[in-house]
């Protein structure tokens, strides 16, 4: 029986291109300024938009003064127009079990974003985890210490295979990927779902 159900945000609840250019606007003109990195930038803004930031710097080259100074930055942005989750999102709303919401990035930044999306009110704790203080794999297990939840209790929601999914794997904890463009394998996580009308027949088989 599923008691929990764990959600990401970037990309699980509402598609953060629709927002990126507006969000990431003085990040992407930081980075172009600079120049101190090695892609195009094309692919870091695809990556920046779906990877934590200090992934991205290090995966694209970028320097030890150019990752701080785009860190700096994004302690300091937050976005103030409305957003619209996934059309499909309303959809977990009927689903037994207590919700929780985890997500990693910048506070100020990440919790804007819950406050346009008007969701505070949805989910039993958020969590916004900085990783170089914590882990999301560490603020799951708390969740599961704090209410006594069985890992086969739980569900954690997301769409990156390196980040929650990953994350949930550790502590077994079943995991479903939401993947609406189909952009990983299946067997990247106990369950793959393109749309959220797939989701109420998981958690009742595991109910």
């Amino acid at each position: 029986m599923i008691r929990a159900i764990i959600y990401d945000l970037d990309n699980t609840i509402f598609p953060v291109p629709a927002i990126g250019n507006v969000l990431f606007g003085p990040v992407f003109d930081l980075i172009a300024q600079t120049g101190q990195h090695n892609h195009d930038m094309e692919a870091i803004k695809y990556a920046i938009m779906r990877t934590p930031f200090r992934l991205v710097a290090q995966r694209h080259g970028f320097s030890q003064e150019l990752t701080q100074a785009g860190i700096n930055l994004q302690e300091t942005l937050e976005y103030h127009q409305p957003i619209a989750p996934f059309e499909d999102y309303p959809l977990t709303h009927s689903l037994p079990g207590e919700r929780f919401l985890v997500t990693t990035g910048f506070d100020k930044m990440q919790r804007s974003k819950i406050r346009q999306l008007g969701i505070e009110g949805e989910f039993k704790e958020i969590h916004v985890v900085n990783p170089t203080l914590s882990s999301k794999k560490e603020v799951f297990a708390g969740i599961l210490e704090r209410y006594g939840y069985a890992p086969n209790e739980v569900l954690v929601i997301g769409d990156d295979p390196e980040s929650e999914i990953a994350a949930a794997k550790a502590l077994n904890i079943a995991t479903v990927l939401y993947d609406p463009a189909g952009n990983f394998s299946p067997n990247e996580a106990t369950y793959h779902i393109k749309h959220y009308s797939q989701l109420a027949a998981i958690v009742q088989g595991l109910g």
